[in-house]
């Protein structure tokens, strides 16, 4: 009888730990979430002072960030832009991925400062070792003398004609 209560207290003993352990780990994930989300928070704050730090403007902008992926909603007043501002966050380190829900207003002016159809969006281009955006250049029109385009459809993300880096995601204007 006194193995039985042995062995019982043994179990309840070890039951108790079980919960103990248990109760902690949740704790911890809960501290963990709760500090991911600051983080998350941080960094949509973060991304929302770039975009006005580099004079992009948009109504309404509310950018959020969550595991690599910033959501981006507002209202702008042509498509250059919007593409801008989803350049200047997916450009930006630790954002994989950018889901935008941004309006354009004025699709006609749109169509005027890109040069293009109505409603017609620029092309994207992610540069790779050794580019320069006199190459991309003459890729895209022909002529390695039309990097200034490039260049200025990406100000004010490029500060410097000479400074892109593999990785980066650049817009094309139309031709």
């Amino acid at each position: 009888m006194e193995a039985a209560r042995t062995k019982r207290a043994a179990e309840e003993a070890e039951a108790r730990a079980a919960a103990e352990e248990e109760q902690a780990e949740r704790r911890a994930n809960r501290k963990a979430r709760k500090t991911e989300n600051k983080l998350e928070g941080k960094k949509s704050r973060e991304l929302e002072r770039y975009v006005k730090k580099l004079g992009l403007h948009a109504e309404e902008l509310d950018i959020r960030y969550d595991d690599g992926t910033a959501y981006v909603d507002g209202v702008v007043a042509d498509q250059q832009d919007k593409e801008r501002i989803i350049l200047a966050v997916g450009n930006v380190e630790g954002v994989a991925k950018v889901d935008e829900d941004i309006e354009v207003l004025d699709e006609d002016a749109s169509a005027e400062r890109g040069g293009g159809k109505k409603g017609k969006k620029a092309k994207m281009y992610t540069v790779k070792k050794g580019d320069t955006l006199s190459q991309i250049a003459k890729e895209f029109y022909g002529d390695a003398m039309r990097y200034p385009e490039i260049f200025e459809a990406n100000r004010p993300m490029l500060k410097d004609p000479d400074l892109i880096y593999p990785g980066q995601v650049l817009r094309i204007p139309r031709a």
